[in-house]
């Protein structure tokens, strides 16, 4: 049975290396490519967890982590952002940001990806301070040489779930893929619902 809940106080620092392995894993895999390093996950993950009204939600099966769900509000997930969602039109201290949702490719398919999105919206809701909850996909060319033969994006799910790809909304990260001997940006395409 698989269980799906937010980690809090000790239980959170427990599983926060488990958690960055996990990310390292699953962000290794198309379309991210991510090259990441242990170090570098448990101190990303450490600033997230200790920001408020930050929100880890993790699926387990017997005790064991399988994925995760981050979010926070914009101004502590990603404040380089502000000024975009400011120039769209976005007021960035209303913008409850969803981190990621990684999960082991075993587990897909089984709602758990629909429940990671429950427990956050609920949760941006539950405080009253948010108006849009709001995340970003890697954009990646349709011809990318890594790109898996009959590969779906999930943009699908996310309409489904009343997020809209919001045209000129786009920032970048920066990180090393897989393939590249060092960093580069990568363009990332935002999406918004309202809560």
């Amino acid at each position: 049975m698989i269980t799906v809940e937010p980690l809090v106080g000790e239980a959170m620092t427990r599983a926060l290396p488990a958690l960055a392995r996990l990310r390292i894993a699953v962000f290794r895999e198309w379309p991210y490519l991510y090259d990441g390093s242990l170090e570098h996950e448990q101190g990303y993950l450490a600033r997230f967890a200790g920001a408020a009204d930050a929100l880890i939600v993790a699926a387990s099966q017997d005790g064991e982590i399988v994925g995760v769900a981050t979010a926070s509000p914009l101004a502590a997930g990603a404040p380089r952002f502000a000024p975009l969602f400011a120039e769209h039109g976005f007021d960035p201290g209303k913008i409850y940001y969803f981190g990621e949702s990684v999960l082991r490719t075993e587990f897909r398919g089984q709602g758990i990806g629909n429940r990671f999105f429950d427990a956050r919206e609920q949760h941006a809701r539950a405080s009253g301070r948010f108006s849009n909850a709001a995340f970003c996909g890697v954009i990646r060319p349709l011809d990318h040489p890594l790109r898996p033969p009959g590969y779906r994006p999930l943009d699908a799910f996310w309409q489904k779930r009343g997020y809209r790809r919001s045209e000129g909304l786009v920032g970048s990260f920066e990180w090393k893929d897989i393939d590249e001997t060092e960093e580069s940006a990568k363009p990332m395409q935002f999406w918004v619902r309202e809560l």
